[in-house]
Formats: C-alpha cells, structure tokens, sequence
C-alpha cells in the first residue's frame, strides 16, 4: 500500500476520533475547527471561546460548547428572510 494512502487513511480515523469525543486538547480543537494555533491561543487569552483550564496550564474544549460558539452568528437564507418578511406582511394586516 502507498505510504500517501496510509497517511490519508490514518488521518481519516483521527478525524473520525475527534469527532466522537466530547472534550477535545488544544490540537484536537485547532483540527476540528481550523483555527490556527496563534488565533486559537489570541481567542482562549482575551476569554472569546469557551474554553477550561482545569491545572492552570492544559486547555481543553467542549465539543458542544464550541459548535454554539461557531455558529454563534448564523445568518438566514433569502428563502427564510422571504418567510419571515410575508409572516410580518400578514400577521400586521389582520
């Protein structure tokens, strides 16, 4: 086998591991998100990402924690903002 495959395929299960976990490290983290190292480490010190340092030292994530936290600022599709726009027209109309 082609040690490029190998490497794909590992990197395949890694990933697939991430995802079952519940608290991630720091790296796992950077992998599940990709936020690099630097933005990461800039987001944890100003207190931007929900984030625990149980020792002082180590940092880890909460899966869930920071899903909320990267779709914080969702945004609506023109098909929801038509919705909500002819929900307005006529609830405002009666």
């Amino acid at each position: 086998m082609n040690n490029l495959l190998i490497l794909e395929r590992l990197d395949r299960l890694e990933r697939l591991m991430i995802a079952n976990k519940e608290v991630l490290t720091f790296d796992e983290t950077c992998d599940y998100t990709g936020i690099s190292r630097s933005y990461l480490y800039k987001l944890t010190s100003s207190g931007n990402i929900p984030h625990s340092k149980p020792n002082g030292k180590m940092i880890f994530f909460e899966r869930k924690k920071l899903n909320d936290w990267l779709l914080q600022n969702s945004r609506l599709s023109q098909d929801e903002i038509n919705g909500k726009a002819l929900q307005h027209t006529f609830k405002n109309n009666r």
